[in-house]
């Protein structure tokens, strides 16, 4: 059964692909943790050059303007922290270096909780399917928490291990814990809105699409606007 999610974590951490993907999966529920008195902890894989149709829209430029609008968006959430590790959108695999990284920033935060990818997401209905950097993050990201995080051989340059308790894994076709973001479905409509570069031009379209997809999930919990994730239980 669906469970309605209350608890807060003192420390959280999500790792995401591209500079507008957490804003998408749980800015609703990061900025409800932050409401709440949570660290909230951002690390952003990819610049997001290649992230247009525009093709007389330069990388180097769009890397620039993705940038400040990441960081405009984690303003209106109230992130603590907010990284880039400049990787190149596309490009991501789920390599011994990556997971490395990825351990180093577990250890670094030591979070309670951690939200990421659903790697196991893949097909939604006949068109979409999961983009290549969600998929490969995600299962980088698994391998990073279990058990690489939590042994001291694995990555030990990489500092104290530090076992995180629970995984929320967003883009999941099978959710199984809720978060009501009621509270601050505005917050994340306008951190939506930042990656203007992301977006139709149509006037309203941030607002209509995110409320809409809040709106469903919330139906599934009987709340108004909802986030919804796979919990993986992973240490004490």
């Amino acid at each position: 059964m669906p469970e309605l999610l209350d608890a807060t974590p003192q420390v959280a951490l999500a790792i995401y692909a591209h500079p507008d993907d957490a804003d998408v999966a749980c800015a609703g529920t990061l900025a409800r943790w932050v409401k709440d008195g949570s660290a909230v902890h951002l690390v952003t894989c990819t610049n997001g050059g290649r992230g247009t149709t525009d093709p007389t829209l330069g990388v180097a430029d769009l890397v620039k303007r993705r940038a400040k609008e990441a960081t405009g968006a984690a303003a209106v959430v109230g992130l603590a922290t907010h990284e880039n590790l400049g990787l190149t959108d596309g490009d991501l695999a789920n390599c011994d270096e990556l997971r490395g990284e990825l351990v180093g920033w577990i250890r670094r935060v030591r979070p309670e909780a951690v939200i990421g990818h659903d790697p196991t997401a893949i097909f939604f209905g006949q068109h979409y399917f999961n983009h290549h950097d969600h998929r490969e993050l995600g299962w980088a990201l698994l391998d990073a928490l279990s058990p690489a995080a939590a042994l001291p051989h694995y990555y030990p340059e990489r500092g104290p291990a530090h076992q995180v308790p629970v995984a929320y894994l967003s883009g999941t076709l099978e959710p199984d814990v809720f978060v009501d973001i009621s509270t601050t479905i505005d917050v994340k409509v306008t951190a939506v809105a930042c990656h203007r570069s992301q977006l139709p031009e149509a006037p309203g379209w941030a607002d209509d699409v995110v409320r809409g997809r809040a709106a469903e999930q919330g139906a599934r919990i009987g709340v108004a606007y909802a986030e919804g994730f796979r919990r993986l239980v992973i240490g004490p």
